[in-house]
């Protein structure tokens, strides 16, 4: 036993069986453990000890590993009373209790009289108890923070509940707009379509009226015949002369006399009577009273007085085009079609397709005085140079004068077969000078109150007229695509300018009077030089109309209203053509202030634009 021991073999008991007992011994049936594998032939009683010992320690080692991973339970001590009483006296802020209560306790544990073990724990109802407070007191602050919460939540529900009523009324709102607006769309596409019918039958009309016109002076050419046949076969009745038929005393024969038709100069003569009853009916020849209250024109050899201002220069800002828009006027409910500044004040004057002009301070938009007495849309106006007086032109045929003084309309020219475009006084302000679509231009004496001069010339609309300053120099501007420079005096041309493939619009004149500008009706820009009678520059600023154009006081900026709804403006040394945009539709009209400080402009909105 001793020997085996010492080579590692343990036995737990050695039985010896004899033969003998072999039949009378009853074995347990021992199942078979699958953990355990011996290779065969190594089936001995050491073998399989060992390798029930290996696997002993195999599943002590895999416990160890399951206390390691398993959570050890942390014992839960009970709160002595000594410390609940000093978190008690600390809670209820009772200091100096609580200072009394440490010195005699500490006092009791030195000298002994106070056993710690004997003092026992505090029951556990009443560290529950403490427990159930502390929770108790932290759900109420989460029940209030919740209730903050809460109403938070509810007020921004409220508010966005209205926020989304309004954004649904708006989207209403803006939906109906644009099922207006696209009705609108089709509206204006369906009477655009239409407009290529009407023209058709309005060239058609025309052409008929044409027709007409000319049956018409055929017809009166032959009545005119007529008439002259009879007024001379009347002298020749008064003189004595043989009629058809008739015999003469000396002759006994039957003689048969020929018929004395009307003769060229009797024709001439009938035609002259007949254009000096139309010149009577549009411009009354005046009498002896009348002749004595017409005006002179004054000497051509007076010097500008406004010359002074070329030699300054406009703002650089100006110059390239960086106005702003700065102040916006609703003057009218129809289109502004024509602007007048007062020769000396902050005063403007608007005319309007509403038949009225009205006077307005600027720059801070107060209305002063409303003028109504045409018949129709207004076309032009422009102030007397003394300011007392406004001259207006319309559509009625017509041109007005009205004294500021009296606040009323003085008097009317008429004397135009058709509309009226534009006015002009002249620097003495005794004339004042309308251009016509009836492809003329009038002088009117305002002393004597009649037409002095008819100027005939161009072949189509006369768009335009100014007085150069101080001169009595007229230009006009005409729809034949010519430009003219007239004597007033005598009512003669003095020189056409031959250059614009369109319409010409407006023209005008810079403070020299060496330079003219205009403008036709796709836009483009022309300067002309007077004295050489030549194109100096050519500007395209379309394709849309130009409807006015002026100078700055310096000469070194042109400014043109357009049809697209821009201003357009050439600074003439660099050639650079700028855009000003701020108009929903249509300009109509522009002007600079006296010191070319600011841009004033009128448009088919209604509206007139400052820029500065």
């Amino acid at each position: 036993m001793s020997e085996e021991q010492e080579d590692g073999a343990f036995y737990l008991q050695q039985v010896t069986i004899t033969e003998d007992s072999e039949g009378d011994y009853q074995y347990e049936e021992i199942p078979a453990d699958d953990d355990i594998s011996i290779p065969e032939g190594d089936e001995s009683l050491e073998n399989i000890v060992k390798t029930i010992e290996q696997r002993n320690e195999d599943l002590k080692a895999a416990a160890e590993e399951n206390d390691l991973v398993l959570v050890q339970p942390v014992c839960q001590r009970g709160e002595v009373i000594d410390d609940f009483l000093r978190n008690f006296l600390i809670k209820m802020g009772m200091m100096k209790t609580l200072d009394c209560f440490q010195i005699e306790w500490y006092e009791m544990l030195q000298k002994g009289l106070l056993k710690v073990q004997n003092v026992g724990f505090v029951p556990d109802v009443y560290a529950q108890n403490q427990l159930l407070e502390n929770e108790v007191k932290n759900l109420k602050k989460d029940l209030e923070n919740c209730k903050i919460a809460t109403n938070t939540a509810v007020e921004t529900l409220v508010k966005l509940r209205k926020e989304r009523d309004f954004h649904r009324m708006h989207h209403k709102r803006v939906a109906q707009e644009k099922n207006r607006l696209i009705n609108d769309i089709k509206r204006l596409k369906k009477h655009y379509e239409s407009f290529e019918p009407t023209l058709s039958k309005i060239k058609e009309k025309y052409n008929t009226a044409i027709k007409q016109k000319m049956l018409t002076s055929l017809e009166k050419d032959r009545a005119l015949v007529q008439v002259s046949g009879l007024q001379a076969t009347l002298r020749a009745i008064e003189c004595g002369w043989n009629l058809p038929g008739a015999m003469t005393s000396g002759n006994k024969g039957h003689n048969e006399c020929k018929k004395d038709g009307p003769s060229q100069r009797a024709l001439a003569e009938a035609r002259a009577l007949a254009e000096a009853k139309e010149a009577k009916h549009h411009c009354d020849p005046p009498d002896d009273s009348t002749k004595q209250l017409d005006s002179e024109f004054p000497v051509d050899t007076r010097v500008n007085p406004y010359l002074a201002q070329m030699k300054g220069s406009p703002s650089n800002l100006l110059r390239s085009g960086g106005c702003k828009l700065t102040k916006t006027l609703k003057v009218h409910e129809l289109a502004v079609s024509c602007l007048a500044l007062h020769p000396r004040k902050q005063i403007l004057v608007t005319g309007s397709d509403e038949r009225l002009w009205k006077m307005w301070s600027i720059p801070n938009g107060d209305i002063i005085m409303t003028g109504e007495g045409h018949g129709d849309w207004l076309s032009g106006c422009c102030f007397h140079p003394s300011g007392n007086m406004l001259a207006t032109t319309s559509g009625d045929k017509t041109v007005k004068i009205w004294d500021f003084a009296k606040v009323e309309c003085a008097f009317t020219f008429t004397g135009h077969l058709h509309a009226v475009w534009g006015c002009s006084w002249h620097s003495c302000g005794d004339f004042v000078a309308s251009c016509s679509m009836d492809n003329t231009v009038k002088i009117w004496d305002i002393n004597s109150k009649r037409c002095r001069q008819t100027l005939r010339g161009h072949v189509d609309s006369v768009n335009s007229v100014e007085f150069l300053p101080f001169s009595n120099t007229l230009l006009t501007s005409a729809a034949d695509k010519t430009i003219s420079l007239w004597d007033a005096r005598t009512g003669l041309c003095a020189q056409t300018f031959f250059g614009h493939l369109h319409s010409c619009n407006d023209a005008t004149f810079n403070l020299k009077g060496d330079t003219v500008v205009s403008c036709d009706s796709y836009g483009f820009l022309k300067l002309w030089d007077v004295r050489k009678v030549a194109i100096m520059l050519s500007v395209d600023a379309g394709p849309h109309p130009g409807n006015q154009v002026i100078f700055h006081p310096s000469g070194q900026l042109v400014v043109m209203a357009s049809n697209d709804g821009t201003v357009k403006i050439l600074d003439l040394p660099s050639g650079q053509l700028y855009s000003l945009s701020g108009h929903e539709d249509a300009v109509q009209c522009v002007l600079f202030d006296h010191k070319g400080e600011y841009v004033v402009s009128g448009g088919s909105d209604g509206t007139i634009r400052l820029w500065t």
